[in-house]
Parts: structure tokens; sequence; C-alpha cells
């Protein structure tokens, strides 16, 4: 009798510990996945944050401060039609911008803030007249915008220059903050410190580029002869 109650006893406990064994297995396998799901999610947020940073030229999200915002309205107030933000972050500048009439555009590579941005404009309730799109401003052609915003920095203001010069209509306007074009001779100014922008106006930089290409490349009249030109 007591021989079988002793094996009832060790069959109890090997069921008891089994059972304990598989809780304790399951329990492994939840927290596994939690802890992966939490690296996943942890990478999908902080790898398009990260991801510019590894490119050639990194433009970092960096919010405008109010004042820069005011300054950027500021110097466009006589302004209209559309308006584009190249590295347009949050959307503060582009919504900003459309609730003073603009066709607001706004380019930005981080996917989540481009989605934020959305969101933000429909809070805003000026979605219809706002547009956010994940791009690399490489990529992109501005000649359609008749004003242009950046939050640049000093590594990438040379080339954007060029880029500029060539695509934008001699009737556009230029925005600069936080640092200025190096070789443009900006047409005004607003704010100060960091909170400074700085304008430019199409018309001054593509004839300033065009009188440095003449000085390249006209051609010299040779002497004597009206009827013949040197091409060099």
């Amino acid at each position: 009798m007591a021989e079988h109650s002793l094996l009832e006893t060790e069959a109890i406990q090997c069921n008891v510990n089994a059972k304990d064994s598989g809780f304790k297995k399951r329990l492994g396998l939840i927290a596994t996945g939690i802890v992966g799901g939490s690296l996943v999610a942890l990478y999908a947020v902080a790898g398009p944050f990260v991801a510019p940073a590894l490119r050639k030229v990194c433009l970092p999200y960096v919010p405008a401060t109010t004042a820069q915002v005011e300054n950027v309205l500021k110097v466009l107030q006589a302004r209209s039609g559309s308006l584009v933000d190249i590295g347009s972050g949050d959307g503060r500048i582009v919504i900003a911008a459309a609730k003073k009439g603009f066709r607001a555009v706004g380019f930005e590579l981080n996917p989540w803030l481009v989605w934020y941005s959305r969101y933000r404009a429909w809070r805003a309730g000026v979605h219809h007249s706002t547009s956010f799109h994940i791009s690399d401003l490489w990529k992109v052609s501005f000649n359609q915008y008749s004003n242009v915003v950046i939050f640049g920095v000093p590594q990438m203001m040379d080339q954007l220059e060029g880029k500029l010069q060539t695509e934008l209509q001699s009737t556009a306007k230029v925005v600069a903050c936080r640092f200025p074009f190096p070789t443009w001779a900006p047409d005004g100014t607003a704010g100060e410190g960091i909170d400074t922008v700085w304008v430019y106006d199409a018309e001054s930089f593509k004839t300033e580029r065009g009188t440095h290409q003449g000085h390249i490349v006209t051609p010299q009249q040779p002497l004597g002869n009206d009827d013949t030109t040197t091409s060099y």
C-alpha cells in the first residue's frame, strides 16, 4: 500500500514537472518573441533617422524654431503661388505656408516624418493644399516652384547652388535658413542668430551665373576680320 502511494506521488510529481517545463518553454518563446519584436520595431523607427547620417551629405532633422518660421513667412509675405520646402522635416514650414495661401510641397527623405507631416496637415485643415513626398532632393527637379525654402548644412550648399541655378525660373525666390549660400549675394535677410534667413532672387543669381560664364566662354573677335569668329 505504501509502495503504491509512493508510485502515485512520483507520477504526480513527474506530471507537475512536465507541466512546469512546458510552461517555462512557452514563457521563453513569448519572451524571445517580445525581445525580437522590440528590436525590429526599434530598427524600423531608428533606421530612417540614422540612414541619412550614412549618406555623403547629411541633412539632419532639426525642427525649425517659431522665429524661423515667422521669418520665412515674413520675407515671402508679398509672394504667392507654389512653395517647396527642401528637407521638410515635420512639415511645419509647409503647413504654415499653406495657411498663408501657398500651394505648399515638402520633400523629405525620412518616411516617418513624411507620414507625421501628412497627419499634421490634416489636423491643421490644410491637407488639400499641401503634399509631402519621400524623396532624395538630388533626384527632384524644382523648376516648377516659384518659392524655395531650404534648411541645409554647409557641406551641401555649394552643390545646391548649381542645381537651383540650373533649374529655377528667373522669377523664383529662394530662402535659406541657418546657413547662407556660399557665393550668392543675398537680396535681403530677416532675423538674427540661428533664426536668420537669407533671401535670394533667382534673377540675380542666374544673371550672375551668366556673367561668370560669359567671361569664360565669350569668344574674342580677331583684329581686322569682322566676318570670322573664333571658337574655344
